[in-house]
């Protein structure tokens, strides 16, 4: 009996909440609001258009970067008196013509070595043959050649080690390492941010 009661009255209260009197003044937008690229910044006053969308932005609209560090490295070693780089290297090659195409303005030196062995005139020249055999690879896989500096240096630069053998050993190498400092966006916190340990 109650809700008999209840129901004429639920029903007038819905039809005044969805009436509107035909006089009400409806409101006019006097400034301009948009925000076209969703970054909670309205273009009046949005400084840094088409924001990344997940960035933390400032006052006006730009986001925040920090530098981003990256690093490539070589590091070859080949046997007594030879510049074949051996299969297990290729893999190297491979990584810094992939970290120098994602790097454009960067650039590598490829620095040989010798073990100190034999005439020290013949290991400058057969370090710098192993750079030179180094550079082609990269060239090979599409890095431009001027990209690539080489240099020789012989059996000046021995690596120490326990024996007279091993020190030989990784003494006959091509290294190189390429840093580059690009700047990463800084992204705000959502729902599926992973954490870092």
């Amino acid at each position: 009996m109650k809700f008999l009661l209840l129901f004429p009255c639920l029903l007038l209260l819905a039809a005044c909440a969805t009436s509107v009197p035909n006089d009400m003044p409806l409101a006019e937008q006097s400034k301009d609001l948009r925000d076209d690229d969703d970054d909670g910044v309205i273009n009046a006053r949005d400084k840094c258009a088409n924001t990344p969308h997940p960035a933390i932005v400032d006052n006006d609209g730009c986001p925040t970067y920090v530098a981003n560090p990256e690093e490539g490295r070589i590091h070859i070693l080949f046997a007594n008196d030879s510049t074949q780089i051996t299969a297990e290297y290729q893999n190297q090659i491979s990584e810094m013509s992939q970290f120098l195409k994602a790097h454009p303005s960067t650039y590598i030196e490829l620095k040989g070595y010798a073990s100190p062995v034999g005439n020290s005139d013949y290991n400058v020249g057969l370090s710098q043959r192993r750079a030179q055999v180094v550079k082609q690879s990269l060239l090979d896989s599409g890095i431009t050649k001027n990209r690539i500096m080489t240099v020789g240096f012989g059996d000046t630069e021995p690596v120490s080690a326990e024996s007279q053998e091993v020190t030989n050993t990784l003494s006959r190498r091509v290294t190189a390492q390429v840093k580059t400092a690009s700047d990463k966006v800084v992204e705000e916190w959502t729902i599926f941010t992973l954490r870092q340990n």
